[in-house]
């Protein structure tokens, strides 16, 4: 029987900090691991301990088959992490991230347990909605990559010209893909957790609406806040973006 992964195998910590005021939790995007958060913990306030989630498939997991429907990926987490819950926490997630974020907190709510203070989501449009996109996990791999780039232009080119890169990371690609657009959206009532929004003023993957979606998801305050850039704004203004995460944050401390 294969074993259980543990909550060391979920969660990577740069600065472990056992007197932390609150743990942020991060949720990274499609294909991603935990390598796109590296040095954001240096730039949050010092009483905060950022915890980054690696999903199956990739770095250290990378011999572990990853979740392409989002139910079962959603309560694998919840049973991981709610042993870190254990002091008050935030959770924050980038497009795929920012989904998978926001139904891990339907699923603590559903199983009683604590719940964030806040929610923070990028780039994401609100669960609602449906995506107006024709699904990309089904393509071949070949077609599933031309299409990738045209849309997102965000496979590495040290990645897009090695075969043997391409070959272990579009699966994984897939797969995160297949978690998005297999989705399927349940009606339940509003969270009473506060949330907050961010997007980028030329994100094509988004269209009017996409994130404005996401007030009808809480009871609490609602937030949005809009960085020049496109779907990934949040590295090319990533100094902007994290002080408009410290000062949300700060609330909570």
């Amino acid at each position: 029987m294969p074993s259980v992964p543990t909550l060391e195998t979920w969660l990577t910590c740069a600065t472990p900090k056992p007197n932390a005021a609150l743990r942020l939790f991060a949720f990274p995007y499609a294909g991603a691991g935990t390598v796109v958060f590296r040095g954001w913990d240096s730039a949050l306030p010092a009483q905060v301990e950022m915890n980054v989630v690696r999903l199956p498939g990739r770095e250290t997991r990378l011999r572990e088959t990853p979740f392409s429907t989002m139910p079962p990926l959603i309560s694998a987490l919840a049973d991981a992490l709610i042993p870190a819950l254990d002091k008050p926490f935030a959770l924050y997630g980038h497009s795929m991230g920012g989904l998978v974020a926001f139904e891990l907190t339907r699923e603590l709510r559903r199983r009683g347990e604590r719940m964030p203070l806040q929610l923070l989501i990028s780039a994401r449009r609100a669960p609602q909605l449906a995506d107006p996109d024709t699904p990309l996990h089904p393509l071949s791999d070949a077609a599933f990559v031309k299409e990738m780039q045209r849309r997102y232009d965000s496979i590495p080119a040290a990645i897009l010209n090695s075969p043997e890169l391409l070959e272990l990371f579009v699966p994984v690609l897939k797969a995160d893909f297949a978690v998005i657009e297999t989705y399927s959206y349940q009606a339940a009532p509003p969270l009473d957790v506060p949330i907050a929004v961010f997007g980028g003023t030329h994100d094509h993957v988004l269209r009017a609406g996409d994130l404005e979606g996401w007030a009808e998801q809480t009871s609490g305050a609602f937030a949005l806040q809009k960085f020049v850039g496109g779907h990934f704004f949040i590295q090319s203004q990533q100094a902007a973006f994290l002080s408009a995460v410290n000062r949300i944050i700060a609330r909570h401390l």
